[in-house]
């Protein structure tokens, strides 16, 4: 074929390829986006029939494109599905949870201090010596997550260990919005996490070359820490050097957030492009000194091309190779191909190819915030800058790369129910080219030195490193002051178009255009802003009580109308965890709630009543009652008085709330309020108990004006007291009230043990069903006019938390 011909036939043939490739792409996210497992022969199917009909067509180009995008989704499909599978089928049987077992194997990440004077750690499976036989034929868990309490200060001591350990399959909270532990478990491969009884030393166990890479990045760490340790900025130096990230306290994760740069301590494609480029320059200008005609112009652009990505390896591997290292190395070295290797080849090629590599070594990617917005940042650059007639210069270019990524990474961050703060702009603004130019090439520099002087310069260049990042986070700390709020919470479909004007108006550089489009926008976001501020809270089709996931604790939102009640606000522990912040915060923005009527504290427990200033400075809240005021006033300062229990009936919109406190309890859980919420039409209750015990179950049956004047004329739905505790559900109690459905909500597998089996025996002996948010997540009861309608948010769950689905008898409800 002459050259003609096969310049001719290029295009089409790439035209393909990039169908082909954006097709399997779309197959590989697709997966993500089913609750069931994609059926094999179906998927088999379509990808034989497209083989057969793009063999009989191949002769013309449109049909052959078409078939092309079913093919490529059926590959993408498939590739995902069978790797997803294999995760799947790595499990720790159900007998083996809680139990006490030994495993050996060697650390997979460097450890970091935890809550509680803990270690966490990844641990990498190799043997499960004295495992009953009975398991062996098993496929179990070789990635465990792990924490290690009550170590008194002691230190792993070594990479290959032998632990006794107490396993638990994955498992977290499930709610319509918030952070999903199970998923960042499944997309990282940790089949089981559990805590560490005891330590002790392995050197026997096999040790293969990724075991060797951890140890080798092991003892960089601890030369890291003993040559830097005393900077006032060691964390950031970790960080920024190793990946190890361990070091960051709670203000510098405050200060991070507040000001949209959490990727600037995350080793990604900021610092691997740095990297690339850096080595480029050097090994240019090397190149250059040589004598003219030593090397010919294309092996030179081989050669940096070479050292390039060498270089950005051996950053990746001091890294810690985490996912997102990985994930910048391949779009780092697919840039570099295209730029170095002079192909003549548009922009948007690279970058499906890195999508492709990326999607084909990596099918879990999708699950992965990071995937999105690294992916979604590239493409609003590309979409910006490729193609112009004539680029801005180096000052323009930064403001409109910044704005473009600010606005262009709206719809990712609302897709994933997160906001994206008007400081970060201003933040970013200084702080990339601040770590670009002079914190990275300095850390850089200034290891090399320490290393090549024997430590002689170390204290000059630790001193170095302080004043970098000092002025770095000097600048943090002073837009973290700044009082800007974030952008709105709009719909997906709205940010999004909001993006897609403000990138055309950085994009074209006409006058009139951007003039035009710059006052559409303007009066579009006074529009929204008066909307926003004028709206309140949208109104609930029915009257409905959503039971949250919270793990042990408990947390309830009622919605009636336009009206929101909150009864409690879950757990938290200050510093760790807090599932107002995890779970009713990102739940009420999703459901586009702006303000709480009432917020109702039944004691003062921690499991119960966490969170609330953050509750409180993020929602408007018109009433706070309490079974415990002054106990709940002393965990923050609040900008409300906190009211005591009422009493008595009150009418709620179409419900009707009936309150009742023990005339006793002044204090702990029997001083809980009561909460029933009555839904007249349908004659449905709700009855939410907090933690009283048997003695107030009593109090209540004997009060006449307890709150249930009478046998409840419909449905009556009961929360269990107590989580289920062995010291609430009395036999009388349960007799009295006559139950329709118990829900327990408890933790999974959670060492108090609730719902404890005598009080589970309880009800169905009395043939009461019941439902645990360990297993159903997060429960939304509908009081619609026929009756409640009941849904567990673990019935519409991906696969691979529904999939292989939860026993009862593991959630406490045989």
């Amino acid at each position: 074929m002459s050259r003609d011909a096969r310049s001719s036939t290029t295009p089409e043939h790439a035209g393909h390829g990039a169908v082909l490739s954006l097709a399997f792409c779309a197959g590989v996210i697709l997966l993500y986006r089913l609750t069931l497992w994609p059926p094999w022969f179906l998927l088999s199917g379509i990808l034989l029939f497209s083989l057969l009909y793009l063999g009989l067509r191949s002769r013309t180009p449109l049909a052959a494109s078409l078939v092309l995008i079913p093919l490529g989704l059926a590959i993408g499909l498939l590739w995902a599905s069978w790797q997803a599978g294999d995760r799947l089928q790595t499990r720790l049987p159900s007998a083996l949870e809680q139990q006490e077992l030994s495993v050996e194997g060697y650390l997979c990440s460097l450890p970091s201090p935890g809550s509680f004077d803990s270690l966490r750690f990844d641990f990498c499976v190799t043997g499960y010596p004295g495992l009953d036989n009975r398991f062996r034929a098993t496929a179990l868990p070789d990635l465990l997550r792990l924490s290690w309490y009550g170590r008194d200060g002691q230190s792993l001591p070594g990479t290959r260990l032998r632990l006794t350990v107490v396993l638990k399959r994955p498992h977290g909270h499930l709610n319509i919005a918030g952070f999903r532990y199970e998923d960042w478990l499944f997309r990282h491969g940790f089949r089981a996490t559990g805590s560490v009884r005891d330590v002790a030393l392995a050197g026997n166990i096999q040790c293969g070359a990724e075991c060797r890479y951890r140890e080798w990045h092991l003892a960089v760490a601890q030369w890291v820490r003993s040559a830097f340790a005393g900077a006032e900025r060691f964390p950031l130096i970790a960080s920024l050097l190793i990946g190890d990230r361990g070091f960051l306290t709670d203000q510098h994760w405050q200060t991070l957030k507040a000001t949209g740069t959490i990727h600037l301590v995350a080793i990604s494609g900021l610092h691997l492009g740095l990297v690339a480029v850096l080595i480029s320059v050097l090994v240019r200008l090397s190149l250059l000194l040589l004598p003219p005609g030593v090397i010919g112009q294309g092996r030179a652009r081989s050669i940096v091309f070479g050292a390039m990505v060498a270089g950005c390896l051996c950053y990746a591997l001091l890294a810690g190779f985490s996912v997102p290292t990985r994930r910048a190395l391949i779009m780092v070295t697919v840039a570099g191909w295209s730029l170095l290797r002079a192909r003549q080849v548009g922009v948007w090629r690279p970058y499906v190819l890195a999508l492709t590599l990326v999607l084909f070594l990596d099918p879990f990617a999708p699950l992965d915030q990071g995937f999105w917005l690294s992916f979604g940042a590239v493409g609003v650059l590309l979409t910006v800058f490729a193609g112009r007639v004539r680029p801005p210069g180096w000052l323009g270019g930064l403001l409109i790369a910044q704005l473009a990524v600010f606005v262009g990474l709206w719809p990712f961050l609302t897709a994933q129910g997160q906001s994206q703060p008007m400081v970060g702009f201003v933040a970013n603004l200084v702080a990339i080219p601040w770590v670009a130019l002079v914190v990275m090439p300095l850390l850089l520099a200034g290891t090399l030195l320490t290393l090549l002087s024997g430590g002689f310069l170390l204290p000059l260049v630790r001193d170095g490193f302080d004043g970098a990042l000092g002025l770095l986070w000097w600048w943090l700390e002073k837009v973290q002051a700044i009082a800007l709020p974030a952008l709105p919470e709009l719909s997906l479909p709205v940010s999004g178009l909001a993006a897609i004007l403000v990138l055309l108006v950085l994009r074209f550089p006409g006058t009139a255009f951007r003039t035009v489009t710059a006052l559409v926008l303007l009066c579009w976001g006074v529009l929204l802003f008066v909307i926003a501020e004028d709206s309140g809270n949208p109104l609930a089709a029915v009257p409905e009580v959503r039971v949250w996931d919270v793990g042990q604790g408990l947390s309830v939102l009622v919605r009636a109308d336009n009206r929101v009640l909150i009864y409690d606000t879950g757990p938290g522990v200050e510093g760790v965890y807090s599932a107002v912040e995890s779970v009713l915060i990102p739940g009420l923005g999703a459901l586009g709630i702006q303000r709480v009527d009432d917020l109702v504290i039944s004691h003062a427990d921690s499991d119960h009543a966490s969170g609330l200033a953050a509750l409180v400075e993020r929602f408007p809240v018109t009433r706070l009652v309490s079974g415990e005021p002054a106990a709940v006033d002393e965990r923050g300062l609040l900008p409300l008085p906190v009211e005591p229990c009422p009493s008595g009936r009150q009418a709620w919109g179409p419900l009707v709330l009936e309150f009742w406190q023990s005339a006793g309890a002044v204090s702990g859980n029997d001083a809980s309020c009561v909460l029933r919420i009555i839904h007249p039409e349908s004659g449905t209750d709700v009855l939410l108990t907090g933690d009283i015990s048997r003695e107030v179950e009593l109090e209540m049956l004997a009060a006449p004006d307890g709150p249930w004047p009478g046998l409840a004329e419909g449905p009556r739905i009961l929360l269990a007291p107590h989580h289920g505790s062995k010291t609430s559900s009395s036999p009388g109690w349960i007799t009295a009230l006559r139950p329709d459905r118990v829900i327990y909500t408890a933790g999974y597998r959670h060492r108090y043990g609730h719902p404890h089996p005598d009080v589970t025996r309880r009800y169905r002996e009395r043939q009461v069903p019941a439902l645990n948010t360990a297993c159903s997540g997060e429960i939304i009861i509908r009081l619609a006019p026929g009756g409640p309608e009941i849904h567990e948010q673990r019935a519409s769950a991906p696969f691979w938390i529904s999939g292989p689905g939860l026993a009862r008898d593991q959630c406490g409800i045989p």
